[in-house]
């Protein structure tokens, strides 16, 4: 045993060393992670430090996995030496280049985060910041990969290529499909043009009405008034015709539409439809200095259509944007509701006879009975004469 220590003693010394090198850069690793980790919390309380964690999973494996070559080293011959030697550096370069991507997209999505908040704070449209955020993390991520590809030689053509600029526009209309494309195209032209912005109340169909929340290179996310998150491709949302309540002047135009029947007092339904518009506390009054010099009224009504069974007036009540005009409109039509019915105002509905089975067939035994009758009485009839 003294001569197998003396022999390979220096070997011996040489695994110590790394083993012990490994432990220490291991809890190295870990007790700076735990520093960071609750400065980190202490800044952002709310936000996961997913990039800190990676960063230490990939530390702690790449200790393990360089001190296991070296130590593999001690045990094969000269010829295997070099092979040990260039996966070293392999395994060195693959983790620099992804500690360093990782780094720089968490980086840059924290200066993104930070210039969003000050947009929000001083009331400005962050839409764009949002945008560029997920463009700037994935080109970084892009970059990676590709610096990564270099270490093989059997993808470095590829690598170099796409390194070289016009590679990557290449590079990304060979692989992606022409759907992912056809949304990317439709995101850069949401930012480009703005039909709408986060925090935009819009209405893409009659099912999808909502706030805007995110924009991203793929969809687009809204809020509806159910708090349920709808998420709507580039491409589709780009091909709808939106309405956007935000775009502009924010008062809008409620129209209450009401159908009374034929033989109601029509200038009656009118007053009282325009009376309960007018006293309403979302109202807003729409008209201009020389309409009101007029005696225009704020709320106009009219009879706009005869139809078979009813007629209808209409309202055109103004509310300052669509949040207030939704909850008027509600209002409106229990409030006028209940002054028809006061009012001897009365609102249609349709009528429909129901013939049972029962009934039909005992009809139809009556109706025969009465027939046979009459023949019999006209069969005597003539016998008689």
């Amino acid at each position: 045993m003294t001569t197998f220590f003396e022999t390979y003693k220096s070997d011996i010394i040489y695994a110590l060393i790394i083993l012990f090198s490994v432990i220490v850069l291991r809890f190295l690793t870990n007790v700076i992670h735990k520093h960071l980790l609750k400065k980190r919390q202490r800044k952002h309380p709310n936000v996961r430090p997913k990039a800190i964690t990676w960063i230490k999973r990939i530390l702690n494996a790449l200790w393990l996995v360089l001190g296991f070559i070296l130590v593999s080293s001690l045990f094969v011959y000269e010829e295997k030496y070099a092979a040990l030697q260039h996966n070293f550096k392999l395994i060195l370069y693959l983790g620099i280049v992804s500690i360093a991507t990782i780094v720089g997209a968490a980086s840059t999505n924290m200066w993104f985060g930070m210039s969003i908040k000050r947009k929000i704070e001083n009331l400005e449209d962050p839409t764009s910041f949002k945008f560029l955020r997920y463009v700037a993390i994935i080109g970084i991520y892009t970059v990676g990969i590709l610096f990564a590809l270099l270490a093989f030689p059997s993808l470095k053509g590829i690598a170099n290529t796409a390194l070289g600029g016009a590679g990557v526009i290449a590079l990304i209309a060979g692989v992606a499909s022409q759907e992912a494309l056809s949304n990317l195209v439709g995101g850069v032209f949401i930012i480009s043009f703005k039909p709408f912005r986060i925090g935009d109340v819009i209405k893409v169909t009659d099912n999808m009405v909502g706030t805007v929340t995110d924009i991203t290179l793929r969809h687009t996310v809204i809020r509806n008034f159910e708090n349920k998150m709808i998420v709507i491709p580039n491409a589709i949302i780009n091909k709808e015709k939106l309405v956007n309540y935000d775009l502009g002047e924010l008062k809008i135009c409620e129209r209450i539409e009401i159908g009374i029947s034929y033989d109601s007092d029509i200038d009656l339904a009118k007053r009282i439809m325009q009376e309960e518009c007018e006293k309403h506390p979302l109202i807003l009054d729409n008209r201009s200095a020389n309409e009101i010099l007029d005696g225009k009224p704020i709320v106009r009504t009219a009879l706009i259509s005869l139809n078979d069974s009813s007629v209808t007036v209409r309202a055109w009540a103004w509310a300052r944007n669509y949040s207030d005009s939704f909850d008027m409109r509600c209002d409106l039509f229990e409030s006028i509701k209940k002054r028809f019915d006061s009012e001897g105002i009365e609102i249609p509905f349709p009528y429909r006879t129901v013939v049972m089975k029962k009934d039909k067939e005992s009809e139809v035994k009556q109706n025969n009975k009465k027939e046979t009758f009459k023949k019999e009485k006209d069969q005597n009839e003539r016998n008689s004469q």
